[in-house]
């Protein structure tokens, strides 16, 4: 007998119930995730006394169009489904419009802007975590 160990043959260790017409299954390759980009790089003659300037390209995030009622979006911040909450405000508009009602002497009337709709902008929350979703002006 020597010190060796013995090596041993290993035929197939996955069990019956996975293989299929006596192959063993493989796993597809793993995934690699997004690809990775990274800023370009502009190769460009210097002249003497200038400066040259490059900038990463422009990121563009198209936002979800919100009306005046909840919608259903999924939250930027949290990343889950959700059905945002409304609030509304007062803009520009209505003040603007309360001050004409003054000025043209409709005084009793001034509060009424405030009341209406039209003249007041909805913002959009996420009901998880209270992030700021979107806006709608009439």
């Amino acid at each position: 007998m020597s010190n060796e160990p013995e090596a041993k043959t290993v035929i197939d260790a996955q069990p019956a119930s996975e293989r299929v017409d006596d192959r063993p299954i493989s796993s597809p390759p793993p995934y690699p995730g997004p690809p990775q980009s990274e800023p370009s790089v502009q190769h460009v003659h210097l002249i003497p006394g200038t400066v040259t300037v490059t900038h990463p390209p422009a990121v563009v995030v198209i936002a979800q169009q919100m009306g005046p009622e909840p919608a259903i979006t999924v939250c930027k911040t949290c990343n889950h489904q959700i059905v945002t909450r409304t609030d509304q405000r007062p803009t520009m508009r209505t003040h603007l419009t309360a001050l004409l009602l003054l000025l043209l002497g409709c005084w009793p009337c001034v509060c009424v802007p405030y009341c209406v709709n039209s003249c007041l902008a909805v913002d959009h929350y996420c009901t998880r975590c209270g992030a700021y979703i979107g806006s709608y002006q009439y």
